[in-house]
């Protein structure tokens, strides 16, 4: 099975990811660098919209690699997750053996001739598995999936091969780098814990925060920044039904800049919450909070 050095050390992957746009402290660069070194899958748990998804993409941009999806939701099958067979194909060559045959041919034959390559369509998980180049796989939002996936994801994790009946046994020539992440709305099996590294992610200190603005938002004031990051903040400890993301602390600091506002007063969080905040509860609940009712 390939090998590939995905960093040489925790600071290379703090200065690779930081040159893709991802900021990364030395608990992630640490963690992302072993994942990649002991060839283990990587769990990122924590709140909404604090970069565990953008993780898996800048190690797919810092390390050249394909990144390669899986969008779990409630639901989600084996079929979707692994793969399926092209069933309208095959009933159109079906049709067209017996449309030659006349009588209904030799069914064996046909059999052998529809459960080939040509009629397997790859879903993400045997997509990963298959590929030659170095692969960064994605599987977002675990938490998500029923526990019947959890058991689908247990045993590619474990050896990375998959077995398809009509097909045979197809092992991973290269291990994917795997990242799941999960926004804790359900407890995740031990069995799949402990085949991962762990990760917690949380917002950042404010000073790091900061740091993503300038960074993201160029041309953003450092009072400014100071401003809407403390209000965020305060933010974050209310009761709100979507605390803000760092992505929506960046969409505010660029509506900012478009709207040429160089103080964050009350009246400028106000007239620009929609960058921040997107239920109506949490509108109110913030102009109440933060005392914003003046006009």
């Amino acid at each position: 099975m390939g090998r590939m050095t995905w960093f040489e050390s925790p600071a290379d992957a703090a200065t690779r990811l930081g040159a893709a746009g991802y900021l990364a402290d030395a608990a992630t660069a640490t963690t992302t660098y072993l994942a990649g070194a002991l060839e283990k899958p990587l769990l990122l748990e924590g709140p909404a919209g604090v970069g565990k998804t953008e993780l898996a993409k800048a190690v797919s941009r810092a390390t050249g690699a394909e990144l390669v999806r899986l969008q779990c939701y409630e639901g989600l099958d084996e079929a979707r997750a692994l793969y399926e067979w092209n069933y309208k194909k095959q009933l159109l060559r079906i049709q067209a053996a017996n449309a030659s045959n006349n009588a209904g041919g030799d069914w064996n034959a046909t059999h052998d001739d529809i459960f080939t390559e040509e009629f397997l369509l790859t879903r993400p998980l045997l997509t990963a598995i298959r590929r030659d180049e170095p692969t960064v796989l994605l599987i977002d939002e675990v938490d998500k999936t029923d526990i019947e996936v959890e058991g689908l994801l247990l045993e590619v994790l474990s050896d990375f091969q998959v077995t398809i009946p009509e097909l045979g046994t197809v092992a991973a020539t290269r291990r994917p780098f795997v990242v799941l992440t999960s926004n804790a709305s359900r407890e995740l099996s031990e069995a799949v814990k402990r085949r991962c590294l762990y990760l917690h992610l949380d917002y950042p200190d404010a000073a790091r925060e900061r740091e993503i603005l300038q960074q993201q938002v160029p041309g953003l004031d450092d009072r400014i920044a100071e401003q809407l990051v403390a209000t965020v903040a305060r933010m974050r400890e209310l009761e709100l039904k979507k605390a803000p993301s760092i992505a929506e602390s960046v969409d505010w600091a660029r509506t900012l800049i478009a709207l040429e506002i160089r103080d964050l007063d009350e009246k400028a969080i106000r007239d620009t919450l929609g960058a921040v905040l997107k239920h109506q509860s949490d509108h109110e609940r913030a102009v109440k909070e933060l005392k914003l009712n003046r006009a």
